[in-house]
């Protein structure tokens, strides 16, 4: 039977309740060749269903001959479930996209002809703990930095009143010097409680956002910064619709992170083979902290940089934490804030050579 057969088949209907699922599922026939996929398998291989059914099953792992014994003997009725940890390949089946899964192989109807694969991401549990942690992180951040910045910023303005009445008082320009540099220094603190205390002032203006709008946004002033030696290249799926949401918010959020990549990316700039590349794409059954999501935006900032620094990679979105020299350590605190606002998240996930900040939001 033909994928397009089985496709226009009453068995197609039964089988769209598998989209649902938040596993990986697979309607497979004797031969290999998948039947019918679901929304999730469709989302996490980085291919369409329409590319998926025109592929084999045994091109999707690195372990095929495995696969292909436990699929030869639960077709045989020799075994009913055959499991297995595997490596599923990803991105157009690229060998250098891999996922560890728990393969679980069983018959289907006690027909011969076909059988049920289901994968399970082996990280999936310690990533729903992560984002959960992640959440929870956010708010513990919020309150203190909102706590922090208010009780830094009440002596703050004493500070420098003080300062500016004791200058006005002195006659030596040595002394003077010494008072300017009091004010000086307090205006630059003020300047940071105020970029601390800017989420929570200012209003939440929610209109509709298209996020490649968001994105073009982002690359102008990208390369306006970094004429020379940056490529900064798209990969958009424009099916992706509108959604309600703070425009300027989200602009915010997605340049902090460019230009970090940008700083991170100083000497591959200098030698002219930077590259950030932004990239959209549509998930399906989508978890983030405990509420699920039929479908959510995902927007990737890849860099080919150095990396994140190895001892910082699990406090990057503290506040005050940065890698790189001079660095306030608030972009990334202020743009996972943003996205939370959104009901979204931020994941990264760093090599040298590669990080990807992944930007997950919820959509209608």
């Amino acid at each position: 039977m033909s994928p397009g057969a089985e496709s226009g088949s009453g068995d197609a209907a039964r089988y769209e309740a598998l989209d649902l699922l938040a596993t990986m599922v697979a309607i497979v026939g004797d031969n290999g060749r998948p039947l019918y996929v679901n929304a999730m398998l469709e989302t996490v291989s980085g291919l369409s269903r329409k590319a998926l059914l025109r592929t084999s099953l045994f091109d999707w792992f690195v372990e095929s001959p495995q696969l292909r014994e436990t699929l030869t003997a639960v077709l045989r009725n020799e075994i009913a479930t055959g499991r297995f940890d595997g490596t599923l390949r990803r991105a157009h089946l690229a060998a250098n996209d891999l996922l560890p899964v728990h393969v679980i192989v069983t018959q289907i109807e006690q027909r011969s002809d076909r059988v049920l694969i289901e994968m399970l991401e082996i990280e999936q549990q310690t990533r729903q703990d992560r984002e959960e942690r992640a959440i929870g992180q956010v708010q513990a951040n919020k309150e203190l930095i909102r706590n922090l910045a208010h009780e830094i910023k009440n002596p703050l303005g004493g500070i420098r009143g003080a300062a500016q009445l004791l200058q006005m008082e002195l006659n030596s320009r040595e002394l003077t010097e010494y008072t300017s540099v009091i004010i000086n220094e307090a205006d630059r603190l003020q300047a940071l409680v105020d970029r601390l205390l800017a989420p929570h002032r200012r209003p939440h203006v929610v209109v509709d956002v298209n996020i490649h709008e968001v994105c073009e946004r982002v690359r102008a002033l990208i390369l306006a910064e970094f004429p020379q030696g940056l490529a900064l290249k798209r990969d958009y799926d424009t099916s992706i619709p509108d959604f309600r949401g703070d425009r300027e918010q989200l602009i915010q959020a997605v340049l902090n992170i460019a230009q970090n990549a940008a700083l991170a990316l100083g000497e591959r700039i200098g030698a002219g083979d930077a590259r950030i590349v932004l990239r959209t794409r549509v998930a399906r059954q989508v978890t983030i902290g405990k509420q699920r999501f039929r479908l959510a935006l995902e927007l990737h900032i890849e860099d080919n940089g150095p990396g994140v620094p190895e001892d910082i990679r699990d406090r990057i979105f503290y506040p005050l934490v940065s890698g790189r020299e001079g660095g306030s350590g608030l972009g990334l605190t202020l743009a996972q804030t943003y996205v939370q606002q959104h009901l979204g998240l931020i994941e990264c996930d760093s090599e040298p050579g590669r990080t990807v900040f992944k930007i997950v939001i919820p959509l209608p």
